[in-house]
């Protein structure tokens, strides 16, 4: 009774210890702000926001919660050594990194690159600078890369299977440019995840708990604390070309595959230190690869949120609407309404008046069949049924697709440009606006 009594105040420490942590909070506010950004993006482009930021961010929080509770207890078992140094050195190379790319925020990176730094150490192992230089070289000399890669692969393996399951809830539509210079719809999609983890610490004398078994990254005898270390991964997409649940699929079979392979070289690099090298260099290339692959298939696929000759092709559809009511999903045309053939929007509206009480739909999946549908109609209901439509080609604003800069997420600066009718003046076109 006494040992489940000292693990529980163990386990209160450690709460209170991870809460007193900035970076935790760090963490959120800078998804925050990217899911209000978000929703800022779809305001400007299509008028409406389909979630609230706070709804968003709340759900990312309690999923990184559920991950941290199921990774500490599976890793409480093995055991990591990592001092609040240590957690200062990733966080402070993970702001470094995000100052380039938004996505190298996630922890892979910075445990990839302190780990290369350790690598180039072993080689000038005369060097010992004093002061503060000496004090940082000495920690980062002291992280066990092997035990956080191994983390990190766990990490993503938990990471991907809960991308599975949400199926691009947090998928948010867009415009971008296409080829030929004419506006197509498509999808940003964002992962990052805040993960609050407890791992265990060697405790000094008359602290800490006896452990009935000997954690494999922990080699030392006696008594053990648990030690809070707040953790971010994922990364961010886009894609024009599949359906938000097909591309988060396709992700997440890819992010297993990353994980699965992540977590091999780490346990290999703790019993063959030649392997620790190898490993740190398919954690950080590996995750680009993720990225990479993803843009090469976009460049090199057609577009599927462009309207067809005939219809109007869906993006989006608003929850709790007549559109989701009746289950338009994206990627479907709306063919007919009321028995008359769409071709724009202005048809759609016109179409939809012609029967201010009742509507009757013809509706095309993405496999060319019908399904015919139909519905009352109340005031105050969204004038598309809340149906999102892809853009016209020729008007309307689209966002770049170069990556955001942590600059503008936290001045919430939008980055678009404004296409417009070839009879508006030229000095109008592509006007930058913010």
């Amino acid at each position: 009774m006494n040992e489940v009594i000292s693990w529980l105040w163990l386990i209160l420490d450690a709460v209170i210890d991870l809460l007193s942590q900035p970076f935790y909070y760090i963490a959120i506010v800078i998804i925050a702000l990217w899911f209000r950004r978000q929703g800022m993006l779809e305001r400007k482009l299509m008028h409406v926001r389909l979630n609230a930021w706070p709804l968003l961010t709340t759900r990312t929080v309690i999923t990184g919660v559920t991950l941290g509770v199921i990774v500490s207890i599976l890793y409480v078992f093995l055991g990591i050594q990592l001092s609040i140094q240590g957690v200062v050195l990733i966080w402070v190379t993970s702001f470094v990194l995000m100052l380039f790319r938004v996505r190298y925020l996630n922890a892979v990176y910075a445990i990839s690159i302190l780990g290369l730094i350790q690598w180039i150490l072993g080689f000038f192992e005369q060097w010992q600078p004093s002061g503060f230089m000496g004090s940082i070289i000495l920690q980062i000399e002291q992280l066990n890369i092997p035990s956080l890669l191994v983390l990190c692969a766990v990490l993503h393996l938990m990471h991907a299977i809960v991308i599975r399951l949400q199926r691009g809830q947090a998928a948010s539509p867009v415009y971008f440019e296409g080829k030929r210079g004419k506006l197509v719809g498509g999808y940003q999609l964002q992962y990052l995840t805040p993960i609050p983890l407890m791992m265990l610490v060697p405790a000094g004398l008359g602290a800490g708990a006896d452990l009935p078994w000997n954690p494999v990254f922990l080699q030392e005898s006696g008594t053990y604390l648990l030690f809070g270390l707040p953790l971010l991964i994922g990364f961010g997409e886009m894609t024009k070309t599949m359906l938000p649940e097909e591309k988060v699929s396709l992700t997440s079979k890819r992010m297993l595959l990353y994980g699965a392979v992540l977590l091999i070289l780490g346990l290999l690099s703790m019993w063959w230190s030649p392997a620790t090298i190898v490993a740190v260099l398919i954690a950080f290339l590996g995750h680009e690869a993720l990225s990479w692959i993803s843009s090469y298939e976009e460049e090199n696929r057609s577009p599927i949120y462009v309207h067809p000759k005939q219809g109007l092709q869906i993006l989006a559809v608003l929850p709790g609407s007549p559109a989701d009511e009746l289950g338009f999903m994206p990627g479907e045309v709306i063919y007919k309404v009321n028995g008359q053939m769409v071709h724009s929007e202005a048809d759609l509206h016109r179409c939809l008046r012609m029967n201010a009480a009742f509507c009757k739909l013809e509706i095309r999946n993405i496999n060319g069949e019908s399904k015919f549908l139909q519905r009352a109609l109340y005031e105050g209901e969204h004038h598309q049924l809340g149906a999102l439509l892809a853009p016209d080609p020729d008007t309307g604003s689209a966002i770049k697709e170069s990556p955001a800069s942590i600059y503008q997420i936290f001045g919430m600066k939008l980055q678009t440009q404004r296409k417009v009718n070839p009879n508006e003046g030229f000095a109008d076109a592509f006007q930058q606006d913010s």
